[in-house]
């Protein structure tokens, strides 16, 4: 039903320790037409306890000319397009059209990784917060970036934060943040931005894509029309994860067709049950 999956790591990202190679292979494998790598990048990322700061830059012109490498040797097999995943803070809006201007993506992914200079993938995060209180500012914070940041065609893993919430999605539904979640696709729309379908939320235990079919319902009642698709896959058994699903999901949110992009340009194609 769905034939490319648009979001997946290499060793370009910090990461990931994939090659290229093993990323193709594995999306042959699994009946893709086409992928896009997305591999991350993350400016003014701060250290981590895995990472130190600054971690998560690579050298745009090497990855371009690997990848265009790739292209050329998989055609007969794979399309292979050329993308990146950028993170998302207010002060990277100059930033980020610049680096978007300069290269010839096919597709850029805009995430929020950091919630007011911390990732919620680590526990620290959550230390005297509340689950309920976690959600609500990353949800807060990704408006302003929304506000602030514009270089990207699709917002990632709109709901990240709940993968790593201590009781994950037992404090969250869409009607809990409906006046929050319901800003963010608003802003989405009327930029006409895509919103991501991350199929890594089945891989993390949640039973859901992120963000929530609910809120990929309501981006759809509120007019919206660009659902890209997923796996986040940092390692090649991770390619296409759950996309056997993915389509019986987006159709049941309203949709009869999903969206990649080539050139920055969404190309559209209907979910064949």
């Amino acid at each position: 039903m769905i034939r490319c999956d648009a979001h997946m790591h290499t060793r370009f990202s910090e990461d990931s320790d994939a090659s290229v190679h093993s990323m193709l292979d594995a999306a042959i494998e699994r009946g893709m037409e086409a992928v896009c790598i997305t591999d991350h990048l993350d400016k003014d990322f701060p250290q981590t306890p895995d990472f130190p700061a600054g971690a998560f830059l690579f050298d745009l012109g090497n990855y371009f000319q690997r990848l265009t490498q790739l292209k050329e040797e998989y055609q007969k097999k794979l399309e292979v397009r050329i993308g990146v995943e950028i993170g998302l803070q207010p002060h990277l809006g100059e930033y980020y059209r610049n680096l978007t201007e300069k290269y010839p993506f096919d597709f850029v992914i805009g995430s929020v990784h950091l919630i007011h200079g911390q990732d919620p993938y680590y526990r620290t995060f959550f230390e005297g917060r509340s689950d309920e209180e976690a959600y609500q500012e990353a949800f807060q914070v990704t408006i302003e970036n929304l506000k602030k940041v514009n270089s990207f065609d699709s917002l990632g893993h709109l709901d990240y934060v709940v993968r790593y919430g201590t009781h994950q999605a037992e404090e969250y539904s869409y009607k809990k943040y409906a006046e929050e979640i319901d800003e963010i696709l608003k802003i989405l729309i009327a930029q006409g931005k895509g919103l991501e379908m991350n199929m890594a939320g089945m891989k993390y235990g949640l039973g859901f894509p992120n963000p929530h079919p609910d809120v990929i319902r309501r981006y759809r009642e509120l007019g919206g029309e660009i659902v890209t698709i997923g796996a986040d896959a940092h390692r090649p058994e991770h390619v296409a994860f759950d996309f056997d699903k993915a389509g019986e999901i987006l159709i049941s949110c309203g949709f009869s067709y999903y969206a990649e992009f080539k050139g920055r340009k969404p190309i559209f194609k209907r979910i064949v049950p």
